[in-house]
């Protein structure tokens, strides 16, 4: 899993290969995203099963708040794209791949699970709303 490459995106440019985007200023820095925003970072990788894996790598450096040691700037802090290299790098020199697999699994279901309380949470709010207008 040691072949991405990670560079600035910019707006309008597409991609071929698998990719995904990472925030890279405010608070949310290092945050993996699917869809691009003006202020992030583009890694690509060569299958999607890399993509898949080292997203999820990103999402639990950025739970782990791994990214906010290395956040810059005073007003609104930004992450450079060295610091995020070598973020990801040490994670995936740490990498164990056997165990890596079951953990991407639980955070898939975690993700769903948080999902679907979104999902309960607003329509929770909608019927509040229904029943005050009434």
């Amino acid at each position: 899993m040691s072949t991405y490459k990670i560079r600035t995106h910019r707006n309008g440019r597409t991609y071929n290969l698998p990719h995904f985007f990472i925030l890279n200023k405010g608070l949310n820095s290092g945050k993996p995203m699917s869809q691009s925003c003006p202020n992030c970072f583009v890694i690509t990788t060569n299958s999607e099963l890399e993509r898949e894996s080292l997203f999820y790598l990103c999402l639990s450096l950025k739970i782990g708040n791994y990214f906010s040691y290395h956040l810059k700037g005073s007003v609104i802090p930004f992450i450079c794209i060295s610091d995020a290299k070598k973020v990801i790098s040490t994670a995936l020199q740490n990498y164990q791949e056997q165990q890596w697999q079951l953990k991407v699994e639980k955070l898939k279901k975690i993700n769903a699970f948080e999902a679907n309380l979104q999902q309960q949470l607003k329509t929770i709010s909608k019927l509040k709303i229904a029943l005050l207008r009434s």
